[in-house]
């Protein structure tokens, strides 16, 4: 099922402003996303034409199916919940039905875990993201011999600037395995049927050779083996990054000067906060009354060190207000599913009127 005929079928019954203009923190740059839920055709929800979400390619308009809908509502999912309590001044579109399961109260104790959980998620992404930018990787990528030594005078040298001070080609170099020696090398020069100390430019090992008997040793070269692997990991993790991420916010991280993405940590307080004053209040404030300190947030007006020790006081704060709370440890399914089908069949009778 396409947008398209979503709006068509006229089978939409909540449609909402999310994100920041739900949470009243949008500024002039900030994009439009529209959120909503919709109840299928009879005849589809019963067939196998069910469809649990439609949405558009860049995720900025998406609806869920009121099965979905209830069935994440049901996890405390943090996301759901904003949606289901959007202030009235952003509801855009809501049928008489759904006003049944916008007044019901689902807050429970599993929001600790929710939205605790989703907001150190947030967290690790930040810190990801921190790495990032203070440890940015080359484009031109090295290669095995980039973490090949070998020994000189009491100490160790690149073997690429060794074979330059001694001006030999490391495609006429043999490598010999010395035995109970991890990733050491006898290192052998001159033969023709040697085959180098790697094959090929981006090959992921050095190269053996047979060695004639004998001919002793050029020198002695290690293999920095777990370090070339742990490079390769993070240079396709660095440039796949690159590669997907968004500019205007990296360009927003860079400009502020602070490491690290600030809307990513804004939101993150922004959690932890709406968790505790779930767990103090027993209500979801989605507009939010400190907006101008979470766009402070958002403009770099913390150190990375201070909004991680903002979050961590949080979390312990967190974790005594839901000890002593009143909260039920989890919603009334029973209640809750009780709702989802009365709003069904109130749906499909007023469908068939």
């Amino acid at each position: 099922m396409t947008l398209e005929e979503l709006y068509s079928k006229d089978i939409i019954v909540f449609d909402c402003l999310s994100g920041s203009h739900a949470y009243g923190l949008a500024t002039p740059e900030s994009d439009v996303d529209i959120k909503g839920v919709y109840i299928l055709p009879e005849e589809d929800y019963f067939s196998l034409n069910y469809v649990e979400q439609v949405s558009n390619k860049t995720n900025d308009i998406v609806y869920y199916e009121l099965k979905r809908f209830v069935e994440l509502l049901s996890k405390s999912n943090p996301n759901i919940l904003e949606l289901l309590y959007t202030p009235n001044d952003s509801v855009r579109k809501l049928h008489p039905a759904f006003e049944k399961l916008r007044s019901m109260n689902l807050l429970s104790k599993q929001c600790k875990e929710s939205f605790g959980g989703y907001a150190m998620t947030q967290v690790r992404k930040a810190k990801g993201l921190n790495k990032k930018i203070l440890n940015p990787v080359e484009k031109e990528r090295k290669g095995v011999l980039d973490f090949c030594f070998v020994a000189h005078d009491q100490g160790s040298i690149p073997v690429r600037e060794f074979l330059e001070m001694d001006n030999l080609e490391q495609s006429k170099c043999g490598l010999s395995r010395i035995p109970h020696m991890h990733e050491m090398y006898g290192l052998y020069y001159g033969e023709t049927s040697f085959k180098g100390i790697a094959r090929k430019e981006n090959a992921n090992e050095v190269s053996l050779s047979s060695i004639p008997k004998g001919i002793q040793p050029f020198t002695v070269m290690s293999f920095n083996k777990s370090a070339y692997s742990k490079y390769c990991k993070d240079y396709k993790e660095y440039w796949e990054w690159v590669e997907k991420r968004n500019d205007t916010r990296y360009q927003n991280t860079l400009d502020h000067g602070q490491n690290y993405d600030a809307k990513n940590m804004m939101h993150t307080i922004r959690l932890l906060t709406m968790c505790e004053e779930i767990g103090l209040e027993g209500q979801l404030n989605v507009r939010r009354e400190d907006r101008d300190y979470l766009l402070g947030i958002k403009k770099g007006a913390f150190l990375y060190e201070e909004l991680v020790e903002i979050a961590e006081s949080k979390i312990a704060s967190i974790n005594d207000v839901y000890e002593k709370c009143a909260l039920p440890d989890q919603p009334d399914i029973h209640e809750l599913n009780k709702v989802l089908i009365e709003i069904r069949r109130e749906f499909y009778r007023s469908a068939y009127k």
